[in-house]
């Protein structure tokens, strides 16, 4: 089984005043994955940059940089990508082994660890946007009884936070203390992950976060709207039976045929899609646009009111 989508992820800048030098990172470029290719890739940037640089970051994720040398007072990214999803094989979360194992064969105990395992080591630690706390601990407790098989324990994480956790686009900023998110139970998908992860990297696990793009469906009988969609986050939790295994906790689902992977990191902040610094420009904000469609359908534009 498999799938197609054309996506379209369109970032747009309009500065209060120019900009006269800048520089950006761009996580644009869905990553080679044994469940995914891209087909086609295209990145255009208006105004054209003074200088390009496409190569892979510490995680191996596709990076474009970006420098812009001369003044403009508008920036716009636009990402085209075509991407085939194949079908990930199940998995018995039964088959896992106890989450106490699969943390301690991450820790260090004088033996030598494979690459694998050193590897994934480096996603059970603090990061920009998760700390590990306590509270992390203690909110996961029912979920990680003793001797739990690890994908077990990490399913019900994923549907408690689902079901406890209200998805509010007005309750969070980028910068919010996870703390703060597990106070409210409010959030987005980018909250949900890191509060996820900090959940699993508390008890000694390894957790990355995931970037990507979920195929959205529009109401009944409506037609797929261009710009109706947006950049989507999950989490991935190594386990060293089966590796790596994604949980979507904003949609209570692991990641399938509807879900396309950008890239990789310890949190949202080695993975934005477009981030970087700027000298002038004056207040701005992003008009960011995307659309996922389904190889076959045309997604329109929408009214104007």
């Amino acid at each position: 089984m498999s799938a197609r989508y054309q996506v379209i992820h369109d970032t747009h800048y309009q500065y209060a005043t120019a900009v006269s030098l800048a520089k950006q990172l761009a996580h644009l470029w869905p990553r080679d994955c044994a469940w995914q290719r891209c087909i086609v890739r295209e990145l255009n940037v208006e105004p054209a940059p003074t200088q390009r640089r496409d190569e892979l970051d510490i995680f191996g994720n596709p990076l474009t940089r970006l420098a812009f040398e001369r003044p403009h007072e508008a920036l716009r990214v636009e990402a085209r990508l075509d991407v085939e999803i194949l079908a990930r094989p199940l998995l018995d979360p039964l088959q896992s082994p106890p989450w106490e194992d699969a943390s301690a064969a991450l820790s260090y105990s004088g033996a030598p660890l494979s690459a694998e395992v050193l590897e994934a080591s480096r996603f059970r630690f603090e990061s920009p946007a998760v700390r590990l706390k306590y509270s992390f601990v203690d909110y996961a407790e029912d979920c990680f009884t003793p001797g739990r098989p690890l994908l077990q324990g990490v399913q019900a994480l994923m549907q408690k936070i689902f079901r406890e956790f209200t998805f509010d686009a007005t309750a969070t900023q980028v910068a919010t203390p996870l703390l703060e998110v597990l106070e409210k139970r409010r959030g987005v998908c980018q909250d949900f992950a890191h509060l996820m992860i900090a959940c699993l990297r508390s008890r000694g696990l390894a957790a990355r976060y995931v970037s990507g793009y979920l195929l959205t469906q529009p109401p009944p009988g409506q037609p797929r709207l261009i710009g109706a969609d947006a950049s989507h986050a999950w989490v991935s939790v190594y386990c060293p039976r089966q590796g790596w295994v994604d949980f979507d906790p904003t949609n209570n689902v692991q990641p399938g045929l509807e879900h396309i992977t950008l890239a990789w990191g310890r949190d949202f902040s080695d993975v934005s899609p477009l981030r970087g610094v700027i000298l002038g420009g004056g207040s701005h904000d992003p008009d960011v646009q995307v659309t996922v469609t389904p190889a076959g359908e045309v997604a329109v534009a929408p009214e104007r009111e």
